[in-house]
């Protein structure tokens, strides 16, 4: 009896340090080949946030984002830039540059909203071409 014990407790133990390792060490999501679960202009997303944030944090927190807008500003030591100077975006490529004053359409991470600078925060942003 104390043999069976011994082994289903074996098993138990077993399946939980498999499941514990398949948490601990899952992939990493892949943005830039992730596909986009929205589509829109950075005026749309700033008008949504500024309609309802909460349900706009909601819809958007943490989804793969495809936002089209005017560089207003480009850091390029930090690989940040500015889209209608409301959207901060965080390059995945440190390496890309930026022409100011041009449309571009980005691909990335939406991070969130934030409030006291009422800019909205994307990362792990690639350029599409």
């Amino acid at each position: 009896m104390k043999k069976k014990i011994l082994i289903v407790a074996g098993l138990i133990l077993l399946v939980i340090a498999v499941v514990g390792y398949n948490i601990i060490y899952k992939n990493h999501r892949d943005i830039k080949t992730e596909e986009a679960e929205f589509t829109l202009t950075a005026a749309t997303l700033s008008a949504e946030f500024a309609a309802n944030e909460s349900q706009a944090t909601a819809k958007y927190a943490d989804k793969t984002i495809v936002v089209t807008g005017k560089v207003t500003g480009f850091d390029e030591a930090s690989g940040t830039l500015m889209l209608d100077e409301i959207l901060s975006a965080t390059l995945l490529d440190k390496t890309t540059t930026v022409n100011q004053q041009t449309q571009v359409k980005i691909k990335g991470r939406f991070v969130g909203y934030d409030d006291l600078l009422g800019e909205m925060k994307m990362d792990q942003v690639t350029i599409i071409k």
